[in-house]
């Protein structure tokens, strides 16, 4: 069966939620994040995440990595730039794996969870624990937002989403 990535970029934290496809509805495989421990320099982070994108694709053998697209605010650019340099070693990591790399905006992401392209944090760490029927909210909220990436990708694929409503095989 498929497996998505869905990776909330951040520079000190990185979410990560990975799902596979399956009759039924996706499941959970892992989800977490990438910290990074050095507050020192920028190239150090950047190298953290990349490291730790590397160790997530590895271990988990993803199909195809799904990315928040980089937004920007006109009273923040420096933030826009620093999510770009973040965004830039995750790319590098699914392209060093063959990954296709397939970004959604934040906007989107909301909308086909919610309905509402600007939902709340809250709204959609209910939305994905609804949808992956979980236990718990996902926290910390970084982890969510992978997830919801992940799951916006597999909405996005017709095949995978008329596999979702086949009868789960447990």
């Amino acid at each position: 069966m498929p497996i998505v990535l869905g990776i909330d970029p951040g520079l000190n934290i990185t979410g990560y939620g990975v799902l596979e496809v399956a009759a039924g509805g996706p499941i959970v495989r892992e989800a977490g994040v990438v910290r990074g421990k050095t507050k020192d320099s920028l190239t150090a982070r950047l190298r953290e995440i990349h490291d730790g994108v590397c160790e997530v694709i590895e271990a988990l053998k993803p199909d195809v990595v799904a990315i928040e697209q980089l937004y920007s605010h006109y009273e923040r650019p420096r933030t826009a730039i620093l999510m770009g340099h973040a965004r830039g070693v995750i790319c590098l990591a699914a392209a060093k794996a063959g990954l296709e790399v397939v970004n959604y905006a934040a906007t989107q992401v909301k909308k086909t969870l919610t309905g509402n392209g600007h939902a709340s944090k809250e709204q959609m760490q209910h939305a994905v624990r609804f949808e992956l029927k979980l236990a718990t909210v996902p926290e910390p909220a970084d982890v969510s937002d992978a997830l919801a990436i992940a799951l916006c990708h597999y909405y996005s694929n017709r095949e995978w989403a008329a596999l979702a409503r086949r009868p789960a095989h447990r």
